[in-house]
């Protein structure tokens, strides 16, 4: 009989593993760029309360937050292919749906289920910058794409940054969802090493350990990231703190 829990096989198929991690990667940092753009996107449409364009938006969002990710995989993967095919059929072109590889679906599905979020992660830290300081852009002559650029983005960007962080964790995750969409990522690489050795069980406990120790490390590259975008709070801070001493001693 043999082992109920092979350790060392644990460890053994980490290697084998890592091979793929790339393609989870990458497919989360699109993903997340996806749903940062049309999260942005729609953040402003609902903040300008543009009639037709916001009801549209809430609708897409409502859809987009309340429907599992994995149905909008297969939504995607199966969905897709039938929209081309049926313009193919209206119009008479012959769009190539069998070349579009499944990474593109996945892409796809996990950047728009992203959005909703990304949606009202935006738009509540772009209502967190002072109107005042909006109000003096205005002022002194800013249109409102470079009071975005330069005044409340900057500052949104310090507020939503921890979750923003927490959302590109969770994309990670759902990237082990990509197997729907025939995306070879490290869980359907995990799945196949366990169809070959029948030991799924050690290879899902090497799966939990890279998945905790990437998100780990987001974790760390995140902090970093807020320190250094704090730094300029603590020095104004520090100068005023300075400026007061000198008040004191006068």
């Amino acid at each position: 009989m043999g082992k109920l829990f092979d350790v060392s096989l644990v460890f053994s198929s980490i290697p084998e593993l890592l091979t793929k991690l790339p393609i989870t990667l990458e497919l989360a940092v699109v993903s997340m760029l996806i749903g940062l753009g049309l999260g942005l996107v729609m953040a402003i449409i609902k903040m300008k309360k543009i009639r037709v364009l916001t009801q549209i938006t809430n609708l897409l969002i409502s859809l987009l937050r309340g429907t599992p990710v994995i149905v909008q995989l297969y939504v995607a993967f199966f969905g897709i292919p039938m929209m081309f095919k049926a313009i193919n059929q209206q119009f008479g072109t012959n769009l190539a749906v069998a070349n579009i590889s499944g990474f593109v679906y996945a892409m796809i599905a996990l950047g728009l289920n992203q959005s909703g979020f990304m949606a009202e992660i935006i738009r509540s830290a772009l209502q967190s910058v002072d109107p005042g300081q909006i109000e003096a852009a205005h002022a002194l002559g800013m249109t409102y794409p470079q009071t975005l650029r330069r005044i409340i983005l900057p500052e949104a960007f310090e507020v939503a940054l921890p979750t923003l962080g927490n959302s590109f964790i969770s994309i990670i995750k759902g990237t082990s969802l990509a197997f729907t969409c025939a995306v070879v990522e490290i869980t359907a690489q995990g799945q196949i090493i366990g169809g070959r050795t029948y030991r799924y069980f050690e290879v899902y406990v090497s799966l939990a350990i890279i998945y905790w120790l990437v998100t780990l490390v987001i974790e760390q590259i995140i902090r970093v990231i807020e320190n250094k975008i704090r730094i300029p709070d603590q020095v104004e801070l520090a100068s005023k703190n300075g400026e007061g001493k000198k008040n004191d001693k006068n």
